[in-house]
């Protein structure tokens, strides 16, 4: 590939000469790259999922985990430890965020493409693997989860670098399609795992499957499939990534060889920051609420992570660092972080925990005919297939998304958001409402179709919303801004794969999953509140066109 020598997209000649062909070039790349690191970093909501399962359906004999006391965890307590997975991964993947937001101008955005689909390669053979033996212990999927958190921290690079492709007046649809598609992950792995662990696609390599239930229901899946069936794919998307995408000319990189090893730095800084925060998470805090557990190992990692790159990054490096952390003296980076988490933090924390949400919701009875409370929750043999539903609600917020930054270019981007957050109040509170009927129901699944179809709504909301607040940057920020807030930003969201799976688990062991639903809500409302005060009023500080 010929080095770019020139790039100037605001300028109408340049963007028709040559411009617009290397920036549809270097998006049709990016978008099935950054699909590929959503699926695997995402999948850890599926994977845990199906060893829940196997566990229950096999009488509780495969993949058997034991608590610090030495005795088997059993019940609620299972499925509330395996929301632990989705949760490291979030946590592990929103961390690489941080360092990916500022890694393009310092490694060129083909380099870290092409870095970040190898690196993917790793976990998921490793994870086939682990999944191949019933008896690998807790400890490794935590550890996998945790470097499956590349995927995620592929997108506030990505978004980034597909920012300087595109002129402003083309962004919102530009970055709509590279997010959207690339959202899309998401729900391509929850349409297509339950597939794949069907039947031994992979010979020997792939192991032998696992059976689980009794009598005539008994059933065989190769659950290693779930991550193997990436590795082939990644493979093949890392070469189009290296021959097929640029670094741009004002992006001082340096040498391949020298780019990667800024990004492998860098990433290895993100790592020591996650690894921080995930110690603080699975430490015994004594009598320390959880919810505000969660918050503080949330708040550390981030400021750990920062503090890594600020004090252990080379000198030019840190030059280049230093000038792109100017955001964080801009009160509108502050601002537009807290909206942007409310739409994809909400998109990817759902994503995470909705396959997991629905067994534990929807597959279970607590209650006796009679009204009373079961000792311990028992399988609903009425309950819908999940695995026909789990892949809708984030397909439909993915695919969405574009017209979320469709409808800022043309509406103004304060203006959807504003409408947007207020149906996705009504939907959260709907949701939450049926599901406190069907945790107190001898028949859940009567109220599981009105759930389904305000969950899809709410997925669509969180796209929209998605493409409007990140269209609403680059109107807010200057071009060289733009970028690192972008990166910033989606950082911070994705914290939303780490806290709502966190807060899910919690509450279905305390047994009101209803209230962590109630409380996005509440926190919903403050960012209509927000957005409103700040951008879509009247006599706004920074108005983006009025409501």
């Amino acid at each position: 590939m010929k080095k770019l020598e020139e790039w100037n997209v605001e300028d109408e000649g340049f963007w028709e000469s040559q411009g617009r062909r290397v920036a549809n070039r270097n998006l049709w790349v990016s978008i099935p790259n950054l699909l590929c690191g959503f699926a695997v970093w995402i999948y850890w909501g599926m994977i845990a999922k199906i060893i829940q399962r196997v566990h229950f359906g096999s009488g509780e004999v495969l993949f058997a985990f034991t608590g610090a006391d030495g005795e088997p965890i059993t019940g609620d307590a299972y499925r509330a430890l395996m929301f632990t997975l989705p949760a490291v991964a979030g946590l592990a993947g929103a961390t690489l965020r941080i360092p990916n937001s500022f890694m393009i101008s310092i490694c060129g955005g083909r380099n870290v493409k092409f870095m970040t689909t190898i690196m993917l390669i790793v976990p998921a053979l490793a994870t086939g693997f682990a999944l191949s033996n019933p008896e690998t212990p807790f400890s490794t999927y935590v550890v996998l989860a945790a470097v499956s958190g590349v995927g995620g921290g592929a997108f506030a690079s990505s978004m980034s670098n597909i920012s300087f492709f595109f002129p402003k007046k083309m962004q919102g649809l530009a970055l709509g399609m590279n997010a959207g598609l690339g959202n899309l992950g998401v729900s391509v792995m929850q349409f297509l795992i339950p597939w794949a662990i069907t039947m031994g696609i992979f010979g020997t390599v792939g192991g032998d499957p696992y059976s689980y239930g009794a009598g005539e229901s008994v059933q065989q899946v190769w659950v290693q499939n779930a991550a193997f069936v990436w590795v082939p794919i990644m493979a093949l998307l890392a070469v189009l990534a290296f021959f097929f995408m640029d670094n741009l000319p004002q992006h001082d990189c340096g040498s391949t060889p020298v780019a990667i090893a800024k990004y492998l730095w860098l990433t290895l800084l993100g790592f020591g920051g996650a690894a921080f925060g995930i110690f603080l998470l699975l430490a015994d805090w004594g009598e320390t609420p959880k919810l505000l557990k969660v918050f503080v190992v949330l708040v550390l990692t981030v400021l750990a992570t920062l503090l890594l790159m600020r004090f252990l990054t080379p000198r030019a490096t840190k030059e280049n660092l230093m000038g792109q952390f100017a955001i964080f003296k801009n009160k509108h980076n502050w601002i537009m972080t807290w909206l942007y988490t409310m739409t994809f933090g909400s998109f990817i924390g759902y994503a995470m925990a909705f396959p997991k949400l629905i067994d534990d919701v929807f597959g279970v009875i607590r209650v006796a005919e009679t009204g009373e409370r079961l000792a311990k929750a028992i399988d609903n043999p009425d309950a819908y297939n999940s695995a026909s539903f789990i892949f809708i609600g984030a397909g439909v917020g993915a695919l969405i998304r574009p017209v979320g930054g469709w409808l800022a270019d043309k509406l103004g981007g304060a203006r959807v958001t504003h409408w947007d957050t207020i149906i996705m109040i009504g939907a959260t509170i709907g949701a939450g409402y049926f599901v406190s009927l069907a945790n107190v129901s001898p028949h859940p699944e009567q109220y599981f179709i009105p759930f389904l179809l305000l969950f899809v709504l709410l997925f669509a909301t969180t796209g929209i919303g998605n493409g409007s607040t990140f269209r609403m940057i680059p109107m807010i920020f200057s071009k060289e801004q733009a970028g690192p807030v972008l990166g910033w930003t989606s950082a911070i969201a994705a914290y939303g794969a780490f806290l709502i799976p966190r807060i899910f688990g919690q509450q279905i062991k305390n047994g009101t999953p209803e209230n962590a639903l109630y409380g996005f809500a509440v926190y919903y409302a403050s960012c209509l509140v927000v957005n409103w005060w700040y951008y879509a009023r009247k006599g706004a500080e920074n108005p983006l066109l009025e409501i």
